[in-house]
C-alpha cells in the first residue's frame, strides 16, 4: 500500500473506535477488555503468519524489545486512557492524546536526532488548535477539581506512552524486525502484561455475553488493532514518527462525523472550523515538504 493509503486507513479506522470503545466499557473491567483485544488480535496476526509461511523465531534480545513494544503500545497506554474517561469525557482524553504529535517531534529529536521540521511544527500547532476548538464547549467546561486533573494527567501519560511505544517500534524496524510479527508477539506481551494486572488487581475474567460487547471486540481486534497499527507502524518507518502521528489529530474529527450519524452530534460554528484547521494542518505536515521541493528551484543544467 501507499503511504496516503496507509494513512487514511489509520485515520478512519481508529477515527471508528472510539464508537466502539463505548461499548466495552460497563460490566468487563478495562485491563481485561484489554486483554482481551489484544490476545485475539495476535492470534489473527500469529495465524497469518503461520499461514504466510513467516518466521516467528527471534532472540531473547529481539523479545526483549517485541515485549517493550508491548507494554507501552498495546497494553499499559491503552488502560491509561480507558481509565482516564472515568473523570474526563471522551471529546478532553481525544484533545489530551492528540499532543501525541508533538511528544513524537520531541522525542523523535531526543531518541533519533530526528531534524524539527518547522512545516511539521507549524502544521501540528494548527491541528491542535483546530482539535481544540472542535471539543471547546468541554475544554471551556474543564474544571479544576483534583478529578479532572487526575483525569488529564492519566490521559497524557497514556499518550506519552504511546509516544514511546513508537520510538520503540521505530528502532525495532531499524533493527531489521519485520512490522507484522513484531505486532503479533508484542501484543501477546501486551495481552499477557494486562491479565497480570488483572489478576493482581483482583478483577475477574468477565464476559459479556452481547451482541454490542462482542461486535466491538471483534472489531476492535481486527480492524483497531491488526490493520491499523499495521498500517500505523509501517507508516512510521516510511515517513517518521512526528508525521504519522498527525493521524492522532485527524482521527477525532472522523469520530465526530461517525458521531453525527450514530450519536446525533450537532456540529457548531467553532466545531467546523476546529475541523477546518485540523484538515489545514494535515495537509501541511503531509504535503509541506513536497510542496517545498516543488518550490526549488532546479538546478542550472551545464
Amino acid at each position: 500500500m501507499g503511504n496516503v493509503s496507509l494513512y487514511l486507513a489509520t485515520v478512519f479506522i481508529w477515527g471508528s473506535t472510539w464508537l466502539a470503545i463505548k461499548y466495552q466499557l460497563g460490566v468487563v473491567a478495562p485491563e481485561v477488555s484489554i486483554a482481551y483485544r489484544f490476545a485475539l488480535a495476535a492470534a489473527l496476526l500469529i495465524a497469518w503468519c503461520l499461514g504466510r509461511g513467516l518466521s516467528l523465531r527471534f532472540s531473547l534480545r529481539e523479545h526483549a524489545w517485541m515485549a517493550l513494544q508491548g507494554t507501552l503500545l498495546f497494553s499499559l497506554n491503552y488502560l491509561l486512557v480507558y481509565e482516564a474517561t472515568a473523570f474526563l469525557t471522551t471529546g478532553l482524553v481525544a484533545v489530551a492524546f492528540s499532543t501525541m504529535v508533538v511528544m513524537n517531534i520531541v522525542n523523535g529529536a531526543l531518541f533519533f536526532r530526528l531534524p524539527v521540521q518547522p512545516q511539521v511544527v507549524v502544521g501540528a500547532i494548527i491541528g491542535l488548535l483546530g482539535i481544540s476548538l472542535v471539543f471547546w464547549p468541554e475544554v471551556s467546561d474543564f474544571g479544576s477539581s483534583q478529578k479532572a486533573f487526575l483525569g488529564l494527567g492519566l490521559a497524557l501519560a497514556g499518550t506519552l506512552l504511546a509516544s514511546l511505544g513508537t520510538m520503540v517500534s521505530t528502532q525495532n524496524q531499524r533493527n531489521g524486525l519485520p512490522v507484522v510479527q513484531s505486532n503479533a508477539i508484542g501484543m501477546s506481551y501486551g495481552a499477557l502484561l494486562m491479565l497480570v494486572v488483572a489478576s493482581l488487581s483482583g478483577q475477574p475474567l468477565d464476559f459479556e455475553v452481547t451482541a454490542a460487547y462482542i461486535g466491538s471486540l471483534l472489531y476492535l481486534s481486527l480492524f483497531g488493532s491488526v490493520l491499523a497499527f499495521g498500517c500505523y507502524l509501517t507508516l512510521l518507518g516510511r515517513i517518521g514518527p512526528s508525521r504519522a502521528a498527525y493521524a492522532m489529530v485527524l482521527f477525532p474529527v472522523v469520530a465526530l462525523a461517525i458521531s453525527t450519524v450514530a450519536e446525533d452530534f450537532r456540529w457548531s460554528a467553532a466545531a467546523a472550523g476546529g475541523a477546518l484547521l485540523v484538515l489545514a494542518g494535515n495537509l501541511l505536515v503531509l504535503a509541506g515538504p513536497a510542496l517545498i521541493r516543488a518550490r526549488r528551484p532546479a538546478p542550472d543544467s551545464v
